[in-house]
């Protein structure tokens, strides 16, 4: 059976529509990673711990950025799932260092309000965290997870867990501070 000539063009003219071809150079502009050195063999996928809870596999998403699906990257869950491990880059056999991808991803997609609904949460614990280590250094969880906690009004969603490992020991009432705290606080300037 052959297909409709119109409907095949159709649908050639709205994917082209949504093809943004400086995608690549936006990506690395902010991370200078390459995304067209990865040769799609999927290591980084294979390796990659929370790959299981993707809506994009890892070697996907960079292959939708070579090609410049960008609005598709930059609404997946993907980049907002990425926990920044670097287990893709030690992995990927063209160093390709796939969470620096993922952290621009974000950044683009924060900068290009293209936050969907259901990652807004994701996207303030990811601000908590961040500006956790701005401020001490160092991720000071129950700090971080108050102030998530006052942004999203999510108050009881985890106190048994919060409490169970605040009695294990889990949780420090006094955030530590690093030594290197200016040359953190550096590194967010630039």
């Amino acid at each position: 059976m052959n297909p409709d000539p119109k409907e095949t063009t159709s649908s050639i003219s709205s994917m082209s529509a949504s093809v943004d071809s400086n995608f690549k150079q936006e990506i690395q502009a902010i991370c200078g990673e390459n995304v067209l050195s990865c040769y799609q063999c999927g290591e980084c996928t294979a390796g990659c711990p929370v790959a299981f809870s993707m809506d994009i596999a890892p070697n996907q998403v960079i292959r939708m950025a070579q090609s410049g699906l960008k609005d598709e990257v930059l609404t997946s869950s993907s980049i907002w799932l990425c926990a920044g491990c670097e287990t893709c880059a030690t992995r990927c056999p063209r160093g390709v260092a796939l969470s620096k991808i993922m952290d621009a991803c974000r950044q683009i997609s924060v900068a290009q309000d293209k936050v969907t609904p259901e990652q807004k949460n994701v996207l303030k614990m990811h601000e908590e965290m961040l500006r956790q280590i701005k401020t001490f250094g160092r991720v000071h969880e129950i700090s971080m997870i108050a102030a998530f906690k006052m942004r999203t009004g999510r108050f009881f969603d985890d106190v048994i867990s919060g409490i169970n490992m605040f009695f294990k020991g889990k949780l420090g009432l006094i955030p530590g501070i690093i030594k290197g705290r200016k040359e953190v606080k550096g590194l967010f300037r630039k």
